[in-house]
């Protein structure tokens, strides 16, 4: 595939973004996150900074892909200058460190799918056993692994319109169709009313805690695709003629309200299948919490007319939604390597076997994919600076005035969008992680170091520095190659 190939329709790219920002992290990841972080409490800041960091870096990666038309390291030759190559691989290898994982939970999602068609998944008498078994059987997920990679290559390789394009067409509309009909379902269950109250009632005494804000944040850029790089990488096969803040607004805003109706749906089911302990086990981490979404979508289905059939389409859905998000990763990743000198096939095959060899931890310990999943998850914040930054060298008013604002724009965006991207967004950063530091070292003086602790500050600074450093030892060999191209 080359740059020079384009979406073929304003519908094609937006339902191909959509896509992107449309997937586990809103169905597998928000209501997980939401429950253990408060609820109510959650979606407070969760709100806040969908307006002031998903939208304005998804403006950014826009204008910077179509400005550019090269992947996330060529692009920050092209934004900072050869310097500052590093930055573009730091943020492309978070996206990428993620694709390891998420090929885990997609291919939990395809097994589930089978599950269901075959009907094994309405055999069990405990769905939290049938998880348990799946998860702790270690084959299984790591060959379900290798089919959701698989899939996503397959895909690829027919290009932009006839592979990307041409599946999100069809496995968008219906994801979307089959996440309101849950919704409806689930909010008319005997006991539901407990699970709204529980999403939608913050405890105001829990916006003190830092952690709720770093997830809030780090959530938000799961849910759509804020600083990963994806939406440039998308951004370079748009057309010249975009709306590109009318764009964001609409996918930031539609994202977010799927991540809504997801989470109304597990927490409603939740409440009215199990109200006797059901604020424990959504709360609760562990692997009950990260499977959550898979615990709970079988037995709200079975309890309506056809549920077997809906619980076969739900996870058929949940298949589609995230492997339009893989897909969108093996493009990065291939698009990075093709900038770099790379021809389109074997580029494709390296990342392929890449993916598949750098999965096989997460699918066979669950545990380490947990600490993946907050190792990156949490190198999103600075992976989103690193935006930010890229505008603010470039220029920010000149990034807004001729990159963003053109003739035919129904938005057009004002100098606040300066304050917000050269500002707003590094100060965030900044605060969160501050705080991070401050409190876990004041609460846990003896651990918070320690690299081999799932969730500690120490394992994501080892894993950060350590490709930082490499990637800066790096830098001059990757600028050469991008400008040689």
């Amino acid at each position: 595939m080359k740059s020079s190939e384009r979406f073929t329709s304003h519908w094609g790219l937006i339902v191909s973004i959509i896509g992107i920002a449309i997937g586990t992290g809103n169905i597998w990841r928000f209501p997980r996150i939401a429950a253990a972080n408060g609820g109510g409490t959650f979606l407070i800041p969760w709100i806040l900074f969908l307006f002031c960091w998903s939208i304005p870096l998804i403006i950014a990666e826009f204008a910077i892909g179509r400005h550019t038309r090269k992947g996330t390291i060529g692009s920050f030759v092209v934004m900072m200058g050869d310097r500052f190559a590093w930055m573009g691989g730091f943020v492309g290898f978070v996206t990428t460190a993620i694709m390891f994982y998420y090929s885990v939970v997609a291919g939990w999602c395809i097994r589930y799918f089978l599950g269901a068609a075959i009907g094994t998944l309405f055999k069990t008498e405990s769905h939290q056993g049938y998880w348990d078994v799946f998860t702790g059987s270690g084959w299984q997920p790591f060959l379900f692994h290798v089919i959701a990679i698989s899939c996503g290559i397959l895909v690829i390789r027919r290009g932009i319109a006839r592979g990307i394009e041409k599946t999100n067409r069809v496995l968008i509309p219906a994801l979307l169709l089959l996440m309101v009909a849950s919704a409806v379902r689930a909010v008319t269950l005997p006991g539901a009313l407990e699970g709204l109250k529980f999403m939608f009632t913050p405890k105001w005494e829990l916006l003190a805690d830092h952690h709720i804000w770093i997830q809030a944040l780090t959530q938000n850029a799961w849910d759509t695709g804020a600083g990963w790089g994806l939406i440039l990488t998308y951004a370079v096969y748009m057309k010249k003629k975009e709306d590109i803040p009318m764009n964001a607004f609409f996918i930031g805003i539609g994202n977010n309200s799927v991540s809504l109706l997801a989470g109304v749906t597990v927490f409603c089911a939740v409440f009215a299948l199990a109200p006797d302990n059901a604020a424990s086990l959504i709360t609760s981490a562990g692997p009950a919490n990260t499977g959550l979404t898979f615990i709970w979508i079988p037995q709200l289905f079975l309890s309506m007319p056809g549920g077997k059939l809906f619980t076969a389409f739900f996870f058929l859905s949940l298949s589609f939604a995230a492997l339009s998000s893989l897909i969108s990763m093996l493009e990065m990743t291939s698009l990075n390597l093709c900038d770099l000198g790379m021809k389109r096939k074997n580029a494709l095959s390296c990342v392929y076997a890449a993916a598949l060899i750098c999965g096989i931890p997460s699918a066979l310990n669950i545990n380490f994919l947990v600490n993946q999943d907050w190792t990156w998850g949490m190198g999103l914040m600075v992976s989103g600076a690193c935006i930010s930054i890229a505008v603010t060298v470039f220029g920010t008013d000149k990034f807004r005035t001729e990159k963003i604002n053109q003739a035919g724009n129904r938005i057009t965006l004002g100098r606040y969008y300066n304050l917000l991207i050269t500002y707003a967004i590094p100060l965030q950063v900044s605060v969160l992680i501050g705080w991070w530091f401050y409190t876990v070292i004041i609460f846990d003086p003896g651990g918070w170091w320690n690299p081999l602790s799932p969730e500690s500050v120490g394992t994501c600074l080892a894993q950060w520095s350590f490709i930082i450093v490499v990637l800066l030892l790096l830098n001059r060999s990757l600028a050469g190659k991008i400008r040689r191209q």
